[in-house]
């Protein structure tokens, strides 16, 4: 009797022990999702740190989207669109003025390059590499120029300068950096006084220089007009000869004997035998 019972237990626990086996999964799959599933958002990637594989995966950058792992390992998450970062800072310019410069940077991790960047400097790469980069070369770059030329005629090939230096120092921490603008040059007041006042001499100086070439074409163009003209009374009057004149005489009698109205004409006078018409007879 006693037998035959503990083969029913024994029946009933074999039943359960599927059940038993499945919640024990659930219940370590709701303890442990954490740690085996990883969600990476839109415009970042992941890189894996294997525990016992190797540490940092350098060769393969996860997409975003969903992800398993295995629960000893862990994803670090970047942001990979594009970033941007302001700076404000003194520079001492060629004569060793000292100048305020606040610019932006845009920048944004290499994609191919995340697992690498990851290993060797980190997700602090903003602070380790591109502040300190950005500054450096702003220091060098200003430092080759005059206030005047830094306030006004130099601005554009300086900001292209320091985004060429600062490029070159973040290539090779596998940053890609995209744009440098400088937003503002501040100087010491004397100086941009000093600096406006001469520029505004400038500008008036070219502002009579361009009248004063105005007044020099208006007074050749008028040179060449009255030359024009003194040619043409020229050509007119070496092509009038006394045959000339007889024909248009000849031609004026005729029109003047065709004419109704009555009127003295005397032919030939004692010069050059034209007529002359001394009145109308009504």
């Amino acid at each position: 009797m006693e037998y035959t019972q503990n083969n029913n237990d024994n029946g009933n626990m074999k039943k359960y022990i599927p059940w038993m086996v499945t919640i024990g999964a659930v219940l370590l799959l709701i303890i442990f999702w954490n740690r085996i599933s990883v969600t990476i958002p839109a415009g970042h990637g992941g890189v894996l740190f294997r525990m016992f594989g190797g540490g940092v995966d350098t060769e393969h950058t996860y997409d975003e989207g969903f992800h398993f792992i295995a629960p000893w390992n862990t994803m670090n998450i970047y942001e990979t669109r594009q970033q941007e970062t302001s700076e404000d800072m003194s520079a001492l310019s060629s004569n060793g003025l000292e100048i305020k410069i606040e610019f932006s940077t845009w920048y944004q991790p290499k994609w191919e390059e995340l697992g690498t960047l990851h290993a060797k400097i980190g997700t602090n790469y903003l602070n380790r590499v591109v502040i300190p980069a950005m500054r450096s070369a702003a220091r060098s770059v200003v430092g080759r120029y005059t206030p005047e030329q830094i306030y006004s005629t130099r601005r554009d090939a300086i900001q292209e300068e320091i985004f060429e230096e600062t490029k070159k120092l973040l290539d090779e921490k596998h940053v890609q950096l995209n744009q440098v603008l400088i937003r503002s040059v501040t100087l010491p007041p004397t100086i941009k006084a000093a600096i406006e006042s001469k520029l505004k001499q400038e500008q008036e100086a070219l502002e009579y220089e361009f009248k004063l070439q105005k007044a020099q074409q208006e007074a050749e163009r008028q040179r060449v007009e009255a030359e024009g003209k003194a040619n043409a009374n020229n050509i007119v009057s070496a092509s009038i000869n006394d045959r000339i004149l007889r024909e248009k005489g000849i031609e004026a009698t005729l029109k003047l004997a065709d004419s109704p109205n009555s009127k003295i004409v005397i032919v030939g006078n004692s010069k050059d035998g034209m007529p002359l018409i001394l009145g109308d007879l009504k």
